[in-house]
């Protein structure tokens, strides 16, 4: 039995107490994932504060020089990666090859730093007074994230807070654990001083003594809605910053006026791609007016012809969901969604063989009263609602209390405008169904989706990893004679 260990100071690091890893398509354990405890949350901390120490005064161009290093090396070894994330998690290898791509970018991002730490300067704000500002990193960052983007979302944060001088520790999902190492492995050979980047294995009682210690500034977390309210509450409390990205309902709404062929195409994709389990997936349809009968059979017919099955498999379209209990979580709300009077008109709950497989499942007339509706599903459920117009659309979204993105179908400027304006939603796409924003843009969400001031990544990234120093000089002339006090508040002259 392969024994996957923390990454610490630079080293490998074994652990104690273990959880089985499962490869989902077989249900078969891969290796055991240790339980980092009291002991090695100290350590993780320990290493990362005595490696801030120095890496905080390394010139912004070695910083810079390490992260186009490390970019290349992810680009090498793309597919270790994806061979990673399909074992552990279950995706088919193209879909693991773009959340790499995508991740990606944000190094590419970070290998900006430079221009991204630049300051301001004003120059005689006052008579021989000049005024200036810049920012300066925090100290130990830690980064909590979810199963299903085992790089990606890691890359939405290390990255980003390294490049501007901080260290920082990653607890990975222990669900999927085994890409951690080797990003590690690749900073060290990039020339990341050891402790700058720290592995922290385990479960929630890792995360949340990880969130707790007084030795870490930052915490940056992806998960549920009902975590990432306990973890956005406890770093608050402790003095730290925090920013912590929830669950998600994601609406897309087909206008009547739109391709209904490129909308059915797109939707399919968004929903059932990596089984459903992306806080991106569009799990609901808003069926405007005569689009929506048209728009259910397009729908049920392109859920049907998806090939299920192994992600290895190049013949393979989506995979299974990452563990029994997901696959049961997805088979009670189908059926109890078909109790309460939705259409099943695609049922995936009976695929034959092992591994933890559901199949795409597409239930129509679908009402907000459902507990299906209600609740993250986070499978390859896709249910439809149907509205008379455009504005009972907007209606159903504003009333959800997620907000983390939506997209809208149309051929109309007007109406694609409007609805970006009226919707209550962080990202949003236009005849786009998955609106990511490019590394260059921020990532987050709006209502219960986000919990925090800022999103990921982007300028907002940079700012949440860094905080502001405001200077104010002034250099009397030794020739000048010294002028009398003044105990009036000082302003501009």
């Amino acid at each position: 039995m392969r024994s996957i260990q923390h990454w610490i100071g630079g080293v490998p690091v074994a652990g104690g107490d273990a959880l089985p890893v499962y490869d989902p398509a077989t249900g078969r354990t891969l290796a055991e994932v240790p339980l980092g405890r009291e002991a090695e949350v100290d350590a993780a901390v320990a290493a990362a504060a005595e490696a801030f120490a120095s890496w905080q005064d390394v010139p912004v161009t070695g910083r810079a020089r390490i992260m186009f290093a490390f970019r290349d090396l992810l680009e090498r070894h793309e597919d270790d990666l994806a061979r990673i994330i399909t074992a552990e998690h279950g995706k088919v290898l193209d879909d693991a090859r773009g959340e790499i791509v995508r991740g990606r970018e944000v190094v590419e991002f970070a290998c900006g730093i430079p221009q991204l730490l630049k300051g301001d300067y004003s120059d005689q704000v006052s008579t021989g007074v000049d005024a200036f500002s810049f920012r300066q990193p925090l100290g130990v960052c830690a980064g909590i994230v979810p199963f299903n983007f085992p790089v990606m979302v890691p890359l939405w944060m290390h990255p980003i807070a390294i490049a501007c001088g901080n260290a920082f520790v990653l607890k990975p999902s222990e669900q999927v654990p085994s890409a951690a190492n080797l990003i590690a492995e690749l900073y060290a050979d990039a020339g990341l001083p050891a402790g700058v980047f720290n592995v922290l294995h385990g479960d929630g009682g890792t995360a949340a003594a990880l969130t707790a210690h007084p030795g870490v500034a930052a915490v940056s977390f992806v998960g549920s809605t009902p975590v990432a309210r306990r973890v956005h509450r406890a770093a608050s409390e402790s003095g730290k910053r925090v920013q912590a990205l929830g669950g998600a309902k994601n609406h897309a709404v087909v206008l009547p006026d739109a391709d209904l062929d490129h909308a059915a195409d797109q939707i399919t994709a968004a929903a059932y791609g990596s089984a459903g389990q992306r806080c991106m997936a569009i799990s609901v349809v808003v069926a405007v007016g005569e689009s929506a009968d048209p728009l259910v059979q397009r729908l049920a017919d392109r859920a049907r012809a998806i090939k299920v099955g192994a992600g290895a498999d190049p013949a393979s379209e989506m995979g299974p969901v990452i563990s029994p209990a997901a696959r049961t979580r997805v088979a009670g709300h189908v059926e109890a969604a078909g109790r309460d009077g939705a259409a099943v008109l695609v049922d995936g709950r009976d695929l034959p063989g092992p591994g933890f497989f559901v199949g795409p499942c597409l239930l129509d007339r679908v009402t907000p009263a459902m507990a299906a509706y209600r609740e993250e599903i986070f499978g390859p459920v896709l249910l439809v609602l149907r509205a008379a117009t455009p504005d009972e659309a907007v209606a159903v979204i504003n009333a959800n209390p997620y907000g983390n993105g939506t997209a809208v179908f149309t051929r109309s400027g007007e109406a694609a405008r409007r609805f970006q304006r009226e919707v209550h939603v962080g990202m949003i796409g236009v005849n786009v169904p998955v609106p990511v924003p490019m590394a260059f843009h921020s990532f987050g969400g709006w209502k219960s989706s986000l919990f925090g001031d800022t999103h990921m990544h982007g300028p907002e990234g940079v700012r949440f990893y860094t905080r502001a120093k405001a200077v104010t000089t002034r250099w009397p002339s030794s020739s000048a004679p010294s002028a009398p006090p003044e105990l009036a508040f000082p302003t501009a002259d």
